[in-house]
């Protein structure tokens, strides 16, 4: 069965997604992708597959690992975004402006010595 895949990664998740062509369920780690994302939103992921207009046509089929939800869902978003470009390169421009095509560079700020977290400090006394 031909394919087209695209990796998408955000904080520390990395998603790699297939598209087919076809009517079937879309899976994330082989389950249904509404019962893999039962806190999130699970339809924010036909975002990119519904701006395109392919949302009954195609289904994907995601393999995730790291991070948490958030990080999961949105990995691959832009695993699919990525996908359907490879497959029809005219989608490119408006995947972009949907915001599916740039990956989010945040990341978790690493702690320092001699800090509680990040940025916060011990209390600072005067006296």
């Amino acid at each position: 069965m031909k394919y087209f895949e695209g990796i998408g990664r955000r904080k520390t998740s990395t998603a790699r997604v297939r598209i087919y062509s076809g009517k079937s369920t879309s899976t994330v780690n082989e389950k249904p992708f509404d019962k893999y994302f039962t806190t999130k939103n699970p339809n924010d992921l036909m975002k990119p597959l519904a701006i395109t207009g392919l949302e009954g046509k195609y289904y994907f089929s995601a393999t995730v690992n790291g991070g948490g939800a958030t990080g999961q869902l949105e990995a691959i978003q832009l695993g699919i975004g990525r996908a359907l470009v490879k497959m029809d390169p005219s989608l490119k421009s408006e995947l972009r402006k949907a915001g599916f095509m740039t990956r989010d560079p945040r990341m978790v700020e690493r702690k320092k010595y001699n800090q509680r977290k990040a940025r916060k400090k011990p209390q600072f006394s005067k006296r």
